[in-house]
């Protein structure tokens, strides 16, 4: 059991070829690192790999899977659901046991330097990692998406942290940083009218005043001839993924549409569910000792 440890979160721009994804993250993993899980999206077009490890390996383990998914995937020919600007969009750090927010953002700036210097990628630094305010928000270095990185690179308040104010013809750009446990929640609307979605999304993120700690966009799944309310929950104990739900519905029905269903996109801590349990059943006194596994775990932990 590795005593320090940090997840690593990377999305692919790539959902739709599962070997492709798979040969990627195999080029993740290696000694003191682990691939835990891959989820793929059709519609988005977009895979989310979540690795664990010891944070003197993970850098090593990043640096592979850039190499692979440049080869593998071309930007020029990527169309989906997803805003993106990269064919490794994002790399997030997050600290898990052992290791401080200063250790993941050290991480971002080994693997932003190395990206950059090893394969002529540009790489910029958000959230905890942001060498300005301006940058700490994905969604703001992502604005105009791979086919405006040109354009946009010009200005020199866009240069990127590391590398040449270009971007690379088929890669495009990465966002590389440091931040908390992020969920990615999507929930699905019983109506293929994309107008209802972006409303909702609008009345529940943050920014327009909704929720605190949510992030949400509203998108077409073509394929399944539905729309989706796509959303990252930044802060799950202030703002819990089921009063997220529930004000989702709730903005569903004021619109006359129902949620199909929804979904959570690559891994959460356990403890978000045993709160959907706890507040959906309304225990009283409810605590993780009440799991047999976690007792279990608990007590092979004392014996070792």
């Amino acid at each position: 059991m590795w005593a320090r440890l940090v997840e690593c979160v990377p999305n692919l721009s790539e959902g739709r070829r599962r070997d492709v994804v798979e040969e990627i993250a195999a080029a993740a993993a290696g000694d003191g690192r682990r691939v835990v899980d891959l989820s793929l999206d059709a519609d988005h077009h977009r895979s989310v790999i979540t690795l664990v490890g010891a944070p003197d390996r993970l850098v090593e383990g990043i640096v592979n899977l850039v190499g692979e998914a440049m080869q593998r995937i071309d930007l020029r020919e990527h169309r989906g659901a997803h805003p993106r600007m990269g064919a490794v969009d994002v790399i997030p750090f997050v600290p898990i046991r052992g290791v401080s927010m200063a250790d993941c953002v050290a991480l971002s700036h080994r693997a932003g330097e190395a990206i950059a210097e090893e394969f002529g990628i540009p790489v910029y630094l958000y959230e905890e990692s942001a060498t300005s305010e301006r940058r700490r928000n994905l969604a703001e270095i992502r604005r105009g998406e791979f086919e405006g990185l040109g354009e946009k690179m010009r200005h020199s308040e866009w240069h990127p942290d590391y590398g040449v104010p270009r971007p690379h013809p088929t890669a495009g750009a990465v966002a590389v940083g440091a931040r908390e446990y992020l969920i990615a929640y999507n929930i699905n609307l019983a109506t293929s009218d994309l107008s209802v979605a972006k409303r909702i999304a609008a009345a529940v993120r943050c920014s327009n005043g909704g929720l605190r700690y949510v992030k949400a966009l509203g998108l077409s799944l073509e394929n399944q001839g539905i729309v989706q309310v796509s959303m990252n929950l930044t802060n799950f104990r202030k703002t819990p993924i089921l009063r997220t739900f529930e004000l989702v519905k709730r903005e569903a029905q004021r619109h006359g549409v129902l949620v199909q269903s929804s979904e959570i996109v690559g891994t959460v801590p356990r403890q978000v569910l045993y709160d959907v349990a706890a507040t959906e059943l309304q225990l009283e006194g409810f605590s993780p000792d009440l799991v047999l596994e976690e007792r279990i775990e608990k007590m092979l932990c004392e014996d070792r």
